[in-house]
């Protein structure tokens, strides 16, 4: 194993927080496997990791990121994430298909599924957008984390007004899922989406409120005036 690797498990190990461990458990509904420490520590020991490698090709990154995602530990999902994500100006077409693997593989829970698509994977649609057509089959997935990803990957993105008629197409294919993270996520894309397309948002869920899960719809309108949300909301 890299030696690199055997001593950020040292330091987390070190910074490790029974208390924290235990409370952080509180936010899933599965078993995670988590140290139990701060977030800001957690980026903080990554970055300085970081430091030491910045200078290694895309692949050399990937696989020590690789060997992070393999423990199965929350906060080393997090490194790999931020990682990944500090080399997006050297993004290629082909690394699309690392992340990918990556939620394959690995992601388990919420908070590496959006650690990963908010920022690794929407910093590579944002370079290369014609490939939000991939997220279009995630989103048809059997995997719930790939269909949640296909719309947070999405979120910074839409921050900034983009890919519009792309969230549609997404929500429409998620419009009826089951499962609740995947609801949360395409009504948190389309939340998003609606502080830069107020009315095209407002429009598609007037026009797709009887089929939307209750949990989508109210993620959906959070941001809407109270006068929207009020009508999307009666039956």
């Amino acid at each position: 194993m890299n030696q690199i690797i055997l001593q950020i498990r040292k330091d987390l190990e070190k910074n490790s927080d029974e208390k924290i461990k235990k409370s952080g458990q509180n936010f899933f509904k599965e078993k995670v496997n988590i140290y139990g420490i701060k977030t800001s520590i957690v980026s903080k020991i990554g970055k300085e990791y970081f430091n030491t490698i910045k200078d290694k090709s895309n692949k050399e990154i990937f696989d020590l990121c690789d060997e992070l995602w393999c423990s199965g530990y929350m906060e080393e999902s997090f490194i790999a994430c931020n990682w990944s994500y500090y080399i997006h100006n050297a993004y290629e077409e082909k690394d699309l298909k690392v992340f990918e693997r990556w939620l394959d593989d690995y992601v388990s829970n919420w908070a590496s599924c959006d650690t990963l698509c908010n920022h690794t994977v929407g910093a590579f649609l944002e370079m290369y957008p014609a490939y939000v057509s991939e997220l279009k089959k995630w989103a048809r997935s059997g995997n719930r984390w790939k269909r949640r990803a296909s719309a947070v990957s999405l979120i910074i993105p839409a921050k900034q007004g983009k890919f519009l008629k792309d969230i549609c197409e997404i929500a429409d294919i998620l419009l009826s899922d089951q499962d609740d993270l995947v609801q949360k996520g395409y009504g948190w894309m389309l939340k998003v989406a609606s502080q830069s397309h107020q009315k095209q948002v407002f429009d598609y869920v007037m026009k797709n409120k009887k089929m939307m899960p209750r949990t989508a719809l109210r993620y959906a309108i959070e941001k809407l005036p109270k006068d929207l949300r009020n009508r999307a909301m009666a039956r």
